[in-house]
């Protein structure tokens, strides 16, 4: 059974950084896109970022762009998020999304197999 748990919200100043992770169990991690996505109460789950199997090529939503970096180690099962110049707007629950093997980066939540529980992100003005 393939778990996915992130770590590394919580709160912060407007401005500031919080690097999320995700690890993988199981699943043939290098094979598999994996995403970072994110939902705020009363909206809609949105792609923030995503990265190809092998971190060649990476994604990243318009809102987010320059701010955000998305990296991924196969070697230790592990997605990352680093996240800059943080604004309140940014506060949300962040998911972390894997696979299925041998699929594409997407901002469909349905094409992809696998969720963490989801890490706060909380940002103050």
């Amino acid at each position: 059974q393939v778990q996915v748990v992130e770590s590394g919200g919580g709160l912060v100043q407007a401005g500031g950084f919080l690097n999320l992770s995700c690890i993988v169990s199981t699943l043939t991690f290098d094979d598999a896109p994996m995403g970072w996505f994110r939902q705020a109460p009363g909206k809609e789950r949105e792609g923030v970022s995503c990265i190809s199997w092998s971190g060649g090529s990476t994604y990243y939503a318009d809102s987010v762009k320059g701010r955000f970096t998305i990296s991924r180690d196969n070697a230790k099962n592990t997605l990352y998020l680093q996240m800059n110049s943080l604004k309140p707007e940014d506060t949300a629950m962040y998911y972390c999304a894997a696979g299925p093997d041998g699929g594409e980066c997407s901002w469909y939540p349905d094409d992809f197999a696998y969720w963490g529980q989801g890490t706060q992100v909380t940002v103050s003005s």
